[in-house]
């Protein structure tokens, strides 16, 4: 062929392609092609559960996944799924979703999840598989879900509890945690500051924040990778498959979820301004909650290049509970590409199911 007419065909497709993407992008998404059954739904939380197609051990791996986001990275593409990792590695997958929050929900806070929600669907969870005890994964706020939730309520389920990019020294996350660090000691020097920031004064709905707002935050906290991936998907048009990954990426991250107001408190205003979780025990209104508690085994992973949760303030934890099966891990990837990345299940998944294998009970040792 011509080198002219090859090139001019080259163009040709990628018009086509960047036509596509920005007028039918739908076409393109290939996110949450996994088929699941939806076993209980409770106020705002429904339960996914995807079978094993060859079930080989007793305990279930349940994902609790973090405020604002959908439920697509769960189950991003057909070929590299995290739900589907699990169940044909012989787990059955149970995927706690949140629904469309909306600003009616604002006044949930983390008790609203951790001692209500959380705990009735794990009990749904343990009777409809039939195991007293489950597997527990967290990423990101959902790590701090999870890690509240099992030390609130230990040893009733969990057995293995796996927490991912969560800020457990939030003042050691780079410059994010350093900016939280000056604010929180501004506050703290006027005694005005501290009673309308740090009691709960500030109307939920003036915290309340909309998930187009999420959306943007979530790029806006690293530019320069957002940039990156739009010039390396225009410096690509041609390709095919850089085509439906662009656009299954683009649809998880402009669809994002609502955050409530009470939450924003919590996480905000607690978690990362007062850093109450680096001392291993945090109050949340009359509760006081102690990383002590927590006495299962438990595997502790931050991305290697996460902006947002350095590792310096995920391994933490590792130092805080009670557990004498303690393992930390740099994953490959930041805060999205830990839970995603083609590095990340090439390296990471493989790593994490062994270390889950190693401590689940086979279906055969309980006939």
């Amino acid at each position: 062929m011509h080198p002219f007419k090859q090139k001019f065909m080259t163009q040709q497709k990628k018009f086509k392609h960047l036509s596509t993407r920005v007028f039918n992008a739908k076409s393109l998404i290939l996110s949450q092609s996994t088929p699941f059954e939806v076993i209980t739904e409770y106020k705002h939380a429904k339960v996914r559960y995807y079978a094993s197609p060859e079930r080989k051990f007793k305990e279930p791996l349940v994902f609790v996944a973090p405020l604002a986001i959908n439920m697509s990275i769960y189950d991003l593409y057909p070929y590299r799924s995290l739900v589907k990792h699990f169940q044909h590695s012989g787990f059955d997958v149970y995927l706690l979703e949140w629904g469309k929050l909306s600003y009616q929900d604002r006044f949930l806070n983390f008790m609203s999840f951790i001692d209500d929600v959380i705990p009735y669907c794990i009990d749904q969870i343990c009777e409809h598989s039939n195991s007293r005890y489950i597997s527990l994964h967290g990423w990101s706020m959902a790590g701090v879900f999870v890690t509240l939730y099992t030390a609130l309520h230990q040893p009733e389920h969990v057995k293995n509890l796996m927490v991912m990019g969560a800020p457990i020294d939030s003042y050691a996350s780079g410059k994010i945690g350093t900016l939280f660090k000056k604010t929180n000691q501004i506050i703290s020097r006027n005694k005005r500051l501290q009673d309308t920031f740090y009691t709960g004064k500030i109307p939920k709905h003036f915290l309340h924040t909309p998930g187009l707002v999420n959306a943007l935050g979530f790029k806006i906290v690293d530019p320069v990778g957002w940039f990156k991936s739009q010039k390396q998907f225009l410096s690509n048009l041609d390709n095919v498959h850089d085509l439906y990954e662009h656009a299954t990426m683009g649809n998880f991250l402009n669809h994002m979820i609502d955050y409530p107001g009470g939450i924003n408190q919590d996480m905000v205003f607690n978690v990362w301004l007062q850093n109450p979780l680096k001392t291993g025990v945090i109050q949340l209104k009359e509760q006081k909650i102690e990383l002590k508690n927590i006495n299962c085994s438990l595997l502790i992973g931050a991305g290697k290049t996460d902006q947002i949760v350095t590792a310096d303030a995920a391994k933490p934890l590792s130092e805080l509970t009670n557990s004498h099966d303690v393992t930390f891990t740099l994953i490959p990837g930041g805060h999205l590409g830990l839970m995603s990345s083609s590095k990340s299940a090439n390296i990471f998944w493989p790593e994490m199911t062994t270390w889950l294998e190693q401590r689940s009970s086979l279906v055969k040792d309980n006939i």
